[in-house]
């Protein structure tokens, strides 16, 4: 009874054959594939709709969360789409491009490269359709578009990007003090979420994973900026094969803004909790908050996910009980040198 309230979302639809697009507004996406239907004369019975720039599929749950004007395509039942890979085609009939280009093309449809040849393949003939290489405002402006005149740069916009999001889950770990109750330990826990935030400010707050110009040890993305999604909590890999260049358009960087980056042991659940429990009986000197920081703001933990591999139910990870505290490998040590001392004393 409340679907009257739902927010009318603006898309952009085309069919896979033509590269025509209507704009069309619904409430969901059952409203969307009816009038799209319609507007591009496809039967109703089986039509769906995937993203553009990937072939997601549009899910009931998915739609409300894209970004307006989100470029989509409306998919009879026996068709598929996968992408930027269904343009090819287009890519070789165009006299824009050179022979080099062309072959490479060619070599990439025939699908007999390997895994590591088709990628270079792919990220070659992407850059052709996207914008990703150019970096300066001036030189993009519709990318820029509703940012903050500050960022002169895309990877420097999409460094804060991530420093935002970490500082997010630092901001949960300081909120975590209002459920202590004892001043005692409240004040054990400041001391704590202190020592984290500093950590985390001398790493920059791990701005440099969406930062395509760092080094590639500390990047998600490529050099070019496409990040690959991680596959889900309990998954070495994503099936799906999900990727994004948020560097390439407008409209990209807004939906890498519904990517996640899922805490494989849960921050609120598990992470948080155990942290306050450890701080109970025990001082800041014995919790290991190296451990911690690595759980709590570094890919130690972090997987960048894809909204539909992010998985929201309970993932049932537990802190590893030998890295909660210090004390076990300290004192170790201190037993043998006790040991070492009485020995010499003894002879």
């Amino acid at each position: 009874m409340f679907g009257f309230f739902k927010k009318i979302k603006p898309v952009k639809i085309r069919t896979c054959n033509e590269s025509r697009k209507y704009g069309i507004a619904a409430k969901d996406l059952k409203e969307l594939l009816k009038k799209g239907c319609k507007t591009l004369q496809l039967p109703e019975a089986g039509a769906h709709v995937c993203l553009y720039s990937d072939g997601t599929k549009v899910t009931e749950e998915f739609f409300p969360t894209l970004p307006d004007h989100t470029e989509l395509v409306l998919l009879s039942r026996e068709q598929t789409w996968s992408g930027i890979m269904c343009d090819i085609g287009h890519l070789l009939s165009s006299d824009q491009h050179t022979n080099g280009l062309i072959e490479a093309a060619k070599e990439l449809l025939s699908g007999t490269q390997s895994p590591k040849r088709r990628k270079i393949l792919t990220d070659l003939l992407l850059n052709l359709k996207d914008r990703s290489e150019v970096e300066s405002r001036e030189e993009d402006e519709e990318w820029f578009k509703g940012i903050d005149t500050r960022f002169k740069t895309k990877s420097a916009y999409m460094k804060f990007n991530c420093e935002s999001r970490i500082r997010g889950y630092m901001k949960e770990v300081d909120d975590a003090t209002k459920t202590i109750q004892k001043a005692k330990d409240r004040a054990e826990f400041l001391e704590m979420s202190k020592c984290l935030a500093d950590m985390l400010k001398a790493a920059k707050f791990n701005g440099c994973y969406f930062d395509r110009t760092e080094k590639e040890r500390n990047r998600l993305c490529t050099q070019e900026g496409w990040f690959t999604c991680q596959g889900p909590f309990d998954q070495d890999m994503c099936q799906s094969l999900h990727s994004i260049n948020p560097y390439g358009s407008r409209e990209s960087r807004i939906v890498f803004s519904t990517w996640n980056l899922d805490h494989r042991i849960e921050k609120k659940r598990t992470i948080i909790p155990t942290l306050l429990e450890a701080l109970q009986n025990h001082k800041i000197a014995d919790v290991n908050l190296t451990y911690f920081y690595g759980l709590l703001f570094t890919t130690d933990n972090l997987k960048l996910v894809h909204i539909v591999c992010h998985k929201k139910g309970a993932h049932n990870l537990l802190c590893d009980t030998k890295k909660i505290f210090r004390q076990a490998t300290n004192t170790g040590k201190t037993n043998q040198r006790v040991k070492r001392k009485k020995r010499r004393l003894m002879t």
